[in-house]
């Protein structure tokens, strides 16, 4: 099947996408559905087609939501609908997509017009994990539900795990992000404000910026324990 509006995939791409494949462990029948969940909407006016991976994206995302909600309800047989929903969502966070995206290297697939290239776009969060979610809905249509089940379960198993060893633990930045976003509609943004100390004892000051108000600095042996703190400072007067 000929998808419209994607160019003609030379030799060389070919084989990237071959290989990529072979890294992850699936095998697509359609490499231009394939292709296709790399297109960033960038590209468009520079092949002259509508061609991106948006819609593959929207269905990427239900498949995503599906698969890791039953994985939850199946290993987390003791946790309410509450617990299940605030697990799922840190593991279909956008931080933790764009995670796996580089895992898998799909920054280095991407295809992006000439402008979203110099501007970073291979790094941006969203890209990265809007181009995972495509890759999802590719390979449903390519291969059906049961082996993007199987790929997906892959990707997000671990990173359930991840938030189950962190459940005793009090996770101040995934508070204040959930306060950021349901009060102000924004993400929190860490800055570090100064360091102190040699090498091996090394000191740590951050703030952390929401809502137009900046909080802290928040104190720590490392930058992730001075960013807790920050969020933590935050909490206190928000």
């Amino acid at each position: 099947m000929t998808i419209t509006g994607i160019p003609v995939i030379s030799g060389a791409r070919r084989k990237e996408l071959c290989a990529f494949q072979r890294n992850l462990g699936i095998k697509f029948r359609n490499i231009e559905l394939l292709q296709l969940s790399f297109m960033h909407r960038s590209i468009s006016n520079e092949i002259h087609s509508k061609a991106s991976n948006e819609r593959l994206e929207f269905l990427g995302d239900a498949i995503l939501g599906a698969v890791t909600a039953s994985l939850l309800y199946s290993t987390l047989i003791e946790s309410n609908e509450g617990e299940l929903a605030k697990i799922k969502s840190i593991v279909v966070s956008e931080e933790t997509l764009s995670g796996i995206a580089r895992e898998l290297q799909i920054d280095m697939m991407m295809i992006l017009g000439r402008g979203e290239e110099l501007s970073g776009g291979r790094g941006k969060k969203a890209l990265l994990a809007d181009a995972l979610e495509a890759l999802f809905g590719a390979l449903y249509l390519d291969s059906g539900f049961k082996k993007a089940f199987d790929f997906v379960s892959r990707c997000i198993t671990p990173e359930i795990v991840k938030v189950r060893e962190n459940r005793g633990k009090e996770d101040y930045k995934s508070r204040l992000q959930e306060v950021c976003q349901r009060k102000f509609k924004d993400y929190p943004s860490y800055r570090l404000a100064k360091h102190s100390g040699p090498e091996h004892e090394r000191y740590f000051w951050i703030e952390v910026s929401c809502g137009g108000r900046t909080f802290g600095p928040g104190m720590g042996k490392n930058k992730k324990h001075a960013e807790q703190e920050a969020a933590r400072l935050a909490l206190a007067e928000l």
